[in-house]
């Protein structure tokens, strides 16, 4: 008589929490820095194609790592979702909050009732009238929630990259100030998956990153994307991000 198989409540969760993870470290770092005219979004990614940090709304963006079809399932859900409650009731009744909290639905419904979690971490991100009314969400495989104050480092070697990122940040800082932060942050990561030393990051050219900002002012629509001689101009500037931001 063969016996059952049996493995206890607590631990299915560690081994889907250990799944997880590990596919979600594999992935490249997500850097997202609050500054004085909005949030920047950078990621190391050579693809035109494939993104990482994509528009939801008028004044929300997305940004993941991990498994591109799950997160990209989700990024489409939540487009889908912020339309349909901008349409039936009104856009300004769509916010980062609302959208979290139906992504953590979402993760945490998939990590406790199926076979495998989704291999996702992600963050939302809505740009306010001032700096203090940002909002930023870091949502985990598992649908918990973390409102994050000013910046968030996701993927591969996070914690030890939003160490350094803690050390550097502070409000106020200028576009080109937190894009140089964010590109020696992504830079610290070997190819290897090691971080490096201080000074001894890689360099990075503008063609391998993926950047956006929401832009506090201006457009109802506050996502761009920067590349191309915008983005290196940006990154080459010599003045210390005293200049005006807009390329």
């Amino acid at each position: 008589m063969t016996m059952p198989f049996y493995v206890s409540p607590e631990q299915l969760m560690k081994d889907r929490a250990d799944f997880a993870r590990k596919g979600i470290a594999r992935g490249r770092s997500v850097v997202v820095l609050a500054y004085e005219g909005g949030i920047a979004f950078a990621t190391e990614n050579p693809s035109r194609a494939l993104h990482k940090i994509s528009e939801i709304y008028d004044r929300i963006a997305f940004a993941a790592v991990g498994k591109y079809n799950e997160f990209e399932n989700l990024r489409v859900a939540g487009v889908r979702y912020a339309d349909l409650r901008g349409y039936s009731y009104d856009r300004t009744d769509v916010t980062a909050r609302g959208l979290a909290n139906a992504y953590a639905q979402t993760l945490g419904t998939v990590f406790t009732t199926e076979s495998k979690p989704l291999e996702v971490e992600l963050v939302v991100a809505e740009v306010g009238a001032t700096p203090a009314a940002d909002q930023i969400y870091r949502l985990s495989y598992d649908g918990s929630v973390a409102d994050e104050h000013g910046h968030v480092v996701m993927g591969g070697q996070a914690e030890q990259l939003g160490a350094r990122v803690t050390a550097a940040w502070h409000e106020g800082m200028s576009l080109t100030e937190v894009l140089a932060l964010a590109v020696r942050t992504l830079g610290a990561v070997g190819t290897d998956g090691s971080v490096a030393a201080e000074g001894e990051e890689r360099e990075i050219a503008p063609t391998g990153l993926e950047v956006a900002v929401l832009e506090r002012a201006g457009r109802r629509r506050a996502f761009r994307r920067l590349q191309g001689a915008t983005l290196a101009g940006l990154l080459e500037r010599p003045d210390g991000g005293n200049g005006p931001d807009q390329g």
